[in-house]
C-alpha cells in the first residue's frame, strides 16, 4: 500500500512535525478514509497527545474552537492576504470520553495518551483510523480498511451503545453512505438496528445541527437512494415531521432549493413552508427565501413569451436565476437561455416614470394607490420594451386607475 503521508501537502507535514517536536500527532478522521479511498480531502484533521494550551505555544495564530472538548484550530503563521483561501487545521488532544447524559456531548472529557483509546471512542470504523505521519502506518484497529473496501458504514463496538450516546451520529450514517466515485455504501445490520431503536434521539439534537448534516446528505450522490433508507428508519419523520415529502425527484445539489424539492408536495404556501422548515431547522434568512421563492413556481410559471421573459431577466438577481434553473432543472436550463436570448431593455432596467411625473399626469396624491400605479407601469414599460415616458404615460388610457382596485395590478415581478 501507498505511503498516505506523500498526499500530505508540505504545510500539513510542517504543522505535524511542529506538533511532534513537543508531543505526538497524527492525522485522523475523514482524512485518512478519503485518502485510503483515493478521494481528495479538503481538511486535514490532527490528534495530539499535547494539551489545547501546549498546541496555543507551538503556534503564533490559533483559534480556540473547542478547548473544554481539546480542540484547536491551527492557522498558518502568516496571515494570507485572502482570508478565504486561507488552509486551517483542528487540532484535537487525545480523549477518553464517560457518559453523555444530553445525548449529544460527554459529561465529562478526560484527555488521554493514547491513540487507540482515541480511536476507539469514535462513531464508525471507517473514520476510527490514523496516520503515523513519521513512520507512514496506518493505525486501524477496527478494521475500517476492510469496511472501506466492502463499502460497509458499522460503528465502532456495540452499534446501540454507540447510537444511544449522541443522536447526530444517526445522521453522520447516512451521510457516509454516500461513497462518491466509490459508489453506494449500507448499512451494516447491527448499525441499521441500533438506528431503528435509538430514532427518538434524533429529538437531543440541535435543529442547526440536522440541518449541516441534511444539507450535506442533499448535496452528494446517491441522494434518493439515501433518503430513502433514512424514510424506512424512521430518520426523516423525525428531521421533518408533518411535511410531505417527495422521496423520488432529481436533486441539484444547491441545499436549500433542494430542501424545497423534498418538500415540493407539501400543500403550504411558499412562505408557510419556509417558515415551518425554518422552526424545524433554523434555517437562515437567505435559505427560508430561497424556499419561499422556489415553492411558490411550478411548471407553467416558465411561460416563454417575450414579455415574460423579459420580467425574468429584469426582475430577478443572478442568484434568484440560479435557483430557478436549479429546482426546474433541464427545464429551467432551457429557460434561462431563452432568457439570455432576449435583447435587454433598450432604456435599461430603471423605471421611465417617477412618482413626481405621476403625480403630476393623474393628480393623485402620494401613497400606496400611487405606488401600485406606478409598479404596473415599469411592469409594462418592461414587457413591452418601451423607451419614452411619454408611451409609458400612454398605457394610462388601457387602465381604469380611478376605480380599480390597486391590489389587482402586478408589479414587476417574475412569475
Amino acid at each position: 500500500m501507498a505511503d498516505l503521508s506523500e498526499s500530505l501537502t508540505a504545510a500539513d507535514i510542517a504543522v505535524l512535525k511542529r506538533l511532534n517536536s513537543a508531543g505526538e500527532a497524527w492525522v485522523v478522521g475523514g482524512w485518512v478514509r478519503d485518502a485510503l479511498a483515493g478521494i481528495t480531502a479538503d481538511e486535514v484533521d490532527m490528534a495530539t497527545t499535547l494539551r489545547p494550551s501546549e498546541v496555543a505555544k507551538l503556534f503564533p495564530r490559533t483559534v480556540m474552537i473547542g478547548e473544554a472538548f481539546g480542540t484547536i484550530l491551527v492557522l498558518p503563521d502568516e496571515k494570507s492576504n485572502s482570508a478565504q483561501d486561507e488552509p486551517s487545521w483542528e487540532v484535537t488532544t487525545l480523549r477518553s470520553e464517560g457518559t453523555y447524559g444530553d445525548g449529544r456531548r460527554p459529561d465529562e472529557v478526560e484527555f488521554g495518551e493514547d491513540i487507540r483509546e482515541d480511536l476507539a471512542r469514535r462513531d464508525f470504523t471507517i473514520n476510527a483510523m490514523a496516520l503515523d505521519s513519521e513512520s507512514g502506518e496506518v493505525i486501524d484497529p477496527f478494521g475500517g480498511r476492510e469496511d472501506l473496501a466492502a463499502g460497509v458504514v458499522r460503528a465502532v463496538g456495540d452499534a446501540v451503545e454507540r447510537m444511544s450516546e449522541d443522536g447526530l451520529r444517526i445522521m453522520r450514517a447516512f451521510r457516509f453512505l454516500s461513497g462518491g466515485t466509490l459508489g453506494y455504501r449500507r448499512l451494516d445490520s447491527d448499525l441499521s438496528a441500533a438506528i431503528r431503536e435509538n430514532v427518538a434521539m434524533l429529538d437531543k439534537v440541535s435543529a442547526e445541527r440536522k440541518w449541516a448534516e441534511l444539507s450535506k446528505i442533499l448535496q452528494r450522490q446517491n441522494t434518493n437512494r439515501i433518503l430513502a433508507e433514512m424514510d424506512s428508519h424512521g430518520v426523516l419523520a423525525k428531521v421533518l415531521p408533518e411535511t410531505i415529502l417527495r422521496l423520488e425527484a432529481d436533486f441539484s445539489g444547491a441545499a436549500p432549493v433542494d430542501l424545497a424539492i423534498l418538500c415540493s408536495n407539501d400543500l403550504r404556501s411558499g412562505t408557510g413552508l419556509a417558515s415551518h422548515l425554518k422552526g424545524l431547522l433554523r434555517l437562515s434568512n437567505d435559505e427560508a427565501a430561497t424556499i419561499a421563492f422556489v415553492h411558490e413556481l411550478h411548471c407553467d410559471s416558465l411561460q416563454t413569451d417575450q414579455g415574460t421573459l423579459r420580467r425574468y431577466n429584469a426582475a430577478l438577481s443572478e442568484s434568484m436565476k440560479a435557483e430557478v434553473v436549479a429546482y426546474f432543472g433541464a427545464a429551467g436550463e432551457a429557460y434561462a437561455t431563452a432568457a439570455a436570448a432576449i435583447a435587454p431593455p433598450r432604456v435599461g432596467n430603471n423605471p421611465l416614470v417617477n412618482g413626481n411625473l405621476l403625480i403630476s399626469a393623474t393628480g393623485l396624491a402620494a401613497g400606496p394607490r400611487l405606488g401600485r400605479l406606478k409598479g404596473w407601469l415599469h411592469r409594462r414599460q418592461i414587457e413591452t420594451d418601451l423607451v419614452t415616458a411619454e408611451e409609458v404615460l400612454e398605457l394610462l388610457d388601457s387602465i381604469d386607475w380611478r376605480e380599480d382596485e390597486s391590489e389587482n395590478w402586478p408589479t414587476l415581478c417574475w412569475p
